[in-house]
C-alpha cells in the first residue's frame, strides 16, 4: 500500500470507557479504519488528561481511573480520511477529532520472514 507524500493525520481523542456496538470505542474505530482499507491506525492510552467537561482523568499510583484518555492516530490520503469521517461522526458521541497536513517520509513493511 502506498500513501501520498502529502497526506493527512487524523487524530481522535476519546475516553477509555466509551463504547460502540459492545466494543471499546477506540477498538471499534481501529477496526473500522482497517475495514475501509486505510493504511494503518494506532491507539495510544494516556495517563492524564481532561476534555470539554473539565473532568480530570489520571492514572495515579493509589487511584485507578476508569476513563483514561485514548488517542487514535490514522495517516493516509485526504480522500481515504474523508471517507472515514461520516462514520466517525456517528461513532464519536463525545470527544475531539482533528485533521492536519503531514508529510509522509517513509511507509514500508519489513521483508517477510
Amino acid at each position: 500500500m502506498k500513501i501520498p507524500s502529502d497526506g493527512k493525520l487524523l487524530r481522535i481523542f476519546v475516553g477509555e470507557a466509551d463504547r460502540w456496538d459492545g466494543l471499546p470505542l477506540y477498538e471499534a474505530i481501529v477496526l473500522e479504519a482497517k475495514r475501509q482499507g486505510l493504511a494503518g491506525a494506532t491507539a495510544v492510552k494516556g495517563f492524564m488528561g481532561f476534555g470539554c467537561k473539565s473532568h480530570l482523568h489520571t492514572a495515579k499510583l493509589l487511584r485507578l481511573s476508569e476513563d483514561l484518555p485514548v488517542i487514535i492516530e490514522i495517516v493516509d490520503s485526504e480522500e481515504k480520511i474523508n471517507r472515514l469521517l461520516p462514520k466517525l461522526d456517528e461513532m464519536v458521541r463525545e470527544g475531539l477529532i482533528t485533521l492536519e497536513k503531514v508529510q509522509v517520509v517513509m511507509y514500508r513493511a519489513g521483508a517477510p520472514r
